[in-house]
């Protein structure tokens, strides 16, 4: 019974978390999943008859509770390797940048890093970890519009309603690789497969990714007018595109990816009596290659949640050859923590995007209102153009943190942890349009600013309770459900 609750609890936020955008709510429920990141630290000792100044041998590494990750793949995110000379007062803290890289993997729900014991200088390490449920086959429900408050002005329809099966299987084989199939149908109709796998060479540098998407869609968003989507329900679109992925990372924390992708996208002819530039051509299908290149680095203490330390990305996107598709996207955001003590903490986040040339199809004219480009507290509006900058600046306080008793028998899943922030916010952000220049919203400054709670739960669910205003003189609370399954 306890497994069953739990499993509609996680297929509940499974559905919730689909919008990257949030949905405006009349309150905030009395009670939330979060969860603790208590730090476990090296055990801090050294035998008073051992000469502290001279150089420490890595022996053994010894790995426990790892049921169905490979050994290397644990090594792999380790600064240190067995025979390595350290120093014991850089290795302890060697430790805690281990448990932060494993953390990071979202393969575990514990990591323990200890000094097991020594033999002369040589010192022995032991590793604990938890690991999680890598198995996902969940029912998928979710209204097709791209958050709830947009469902709520297309008035909560039934039949705007996407439902089905989605089946992700994480860690695989053991060495993080991911399995995803989603059938989905309703509304509209999706069908997705795509395999992962990071570490496909002896070295661990090296892997890859593969997929394909199909979707059919009953109506189609035309156009926008007064920020907001235009759409009509007797016009469908279908589209479909496959690609392969080479990965490499070198080290620790820097991540490259190279795609190469095709796409197709096939629209209704009176798509284009409506708004005849969406593809800027008379032709109702096009199709094009898509080449792009991603760069990520990460050196925060968690990822999903980042308390301390830096992040970033860059990419370059190069879509189709020609004169009917022909498009340089050139972005970047980066996210820099500080601990300010006393349980405080302060986030700046900065994003830009850069789109050539400037006349651009109104089908690659999204920006703000999509995905994760959004300021708190214009989620309600769309705002579409070629060029975009955004800075959101977040201080946060530690309320609390509590773990409540699983109902499921599993020494791995025995407590659900919870963390609690409290957060004031101010956002800024700016969108060149050239040539949907209808819009208000777009070539001028925005600014928006709030407060909030942001609660944490495990498997990376990261649910922000946003009390927003901006400078139209709106305001209202906001609900962002984000996690990764």
């Amino acid at each position: 019974m306890g497994k069953c609750l739990l499993n509609m609890w996680g297929v509940l936020l499974v559905s919730l978390s689909a919008f990257s955008q949030p949905v405006i709510v009349d309150s905030i429920p009395s009670s939330l999943p979060t969860i603790s990141f208590d730090s476990p630290r090296a055990e801090n000792f050294q035998p008073s008859n051992l000469d502290n100044r001279k150089p420490f041998e890595v022996g053994e590494i010894d790995v426990k509770g790892n049921f169905k990750t490979k050994d290397y793949i644990i090594y792999r995110e380790l600064p240190f390797q067995s025979g390595d000379s350290v120093n014991l007062t850089e290795l302890v803290k060697a430790f805690e940048v281990s448990r932060q890289q494993l953390m990071n993997t979202r393969l575990f729900n514990e990591v323990v890093i200890s000094l097991k014991n020594f033999h002369g200088h040589i010192v022995n390490i032991q590793i604990e970890v938890k690991e999680r449920w890598y198995v996902f086959p969940l029912p998928y429900l979710r209204p097709v519009d791209r958050n709830l408050a947009e469902w709520a002005k297309q008035g909560y329809g039934v039949d705007r309603v996407n439902y089905g099966f989605k089946f992700t299987y994480y860690n695989f084989t053991g060495r993080n690789d991911k399995l995803r199939i989603w059938l989905t149908t309703g509304y509209a109709r999706q069908v997705q497969f795509q395999y992962d796998q990071p570490y496909a060479d002896k070295t661990l540098k090296r892997g890859y990714k593969i997929g394909f998407n199909y979707g059919l869609s009953r109506e189609i968003n035309y156009n926008t007018a007064n920020n907001q989507q235009l759409f009509n329900d007797s016009l469908s679109t279908t589209r479909w595109n496959a690609f392969v992925e080479y990965d490499y990372r070198p080290g620790l924390r820097t991540f490259h990816a190279f795609r190469l992708g095709y796409a197709s996208q096939t629209i209704d002819n009176r798509v284009l009596e409506l708004n005849p530039k969406y593809f800027n051509t008379e032709k109702s299908t096009i199709t094009y290659p898509e080449l792009s290149y991603v760069l990520n680095h990460y050196n925060v203490d968690y990822i999903p949640y980042p308390l301390k330390g830096w992040m970033g990305e860059a990419s370059l996107i190069k879509r189709g050859i020609n004169k009917q598709t022909d498009m340089w996207q050139l972005a970047g955001k980066a996210t820099r923590a500080w601990d300010l003590g006393h349980k405080f903490s302060y986030a700046l986040q900065g994003q830009g995007l850069l789109r050539l040339p400037f006349e651009q199809p109104y089908v690659n004219s999204q920006l703000y209102g999509y995905g994760d480009l959004y300021l708190r507290g214009l989620e309600k509006y769309v705002i579409d153009g070629v060029g975009a900058v955004m800075m959101r600046n977040t201080i946060r306080r530690h309320l609390f943190k509590m773990n409540v008793s699983s109902p499921i028998r599993s020494k791995s899943h025995d407590k659900v942890p919870f963390m609690f922030y409290a957060k004031a916010y101010a956002d800024y952000g700016y969108a060149y349009n050239k040539v949907f220049t209808a819009n208000s919203l777009a070539n001028r400054n925005l600014y928006t600013a709030g407060f909030g709670l942001d609660v944490i739960t495990f498997y990376d669910v990261v649910i922000r309770f946003d009390y927003s205003f901006n400078q139209l003189g709106e305001n209202g609370l906001f609900l962002h459900i984000k996690n990764d399954f």
